[in-house]
């Protein structure tokens, strides 16, 4: 799996999935100030799974009908700490219980996830 972590995305939290072998690209350290529609690209261009605390993409993608990338994951709290993000991914990861790919998966910092079908 790939990621895109979107510019609001801690950078530590990114950093973390990086040390735990993920290949996770950073908006901020490669096109800081990037458009919605263009970040959205670059993950569908890239086959990357896009992380980000903005719940635009799902407008973009639902109401907008642009083209999806390979996942979204939106992250719908307000972290404690920098890494918080990337740890809750990671474990989620790590359980293998869940599939990232082709959805749109809404995170809470208190357990509760769910999925919808990105449109194809």
């Amino acid at each position: 799996m790939k990621f895109l972590a979107d510019e609001n995305v801690p950078l530590p939290s990114a950093v973390l999935l990086r040390h735990l072998g993920w290949n996770v690209r950073h908006i901020a350290e490669d096109c800081p100030s990037e458009k919605d529609s263009a970040v959205m690209k670059i993950a569908r261009d890239e086959e990357r799974i896009l992380i980000t605390f903005d719940r635009d993409y799902g407008e973009l993608i639902f109401k907008r009908m642009l083209p999806s990338p390979a996942g979204i994951i939106y992250l719908r709290f307000e972290p404690y700490y920098p890494s918080e993000a990337g740890e809750i991914i990671a474990g989620l990861i790590e359980t293998g219980k869940i599939n990232f790919m082709g959805k749109f998966t809404v995170i809470r910092n208190d357990g509760h996830i769910r999925q919808r079908p990105l449109p194809v």
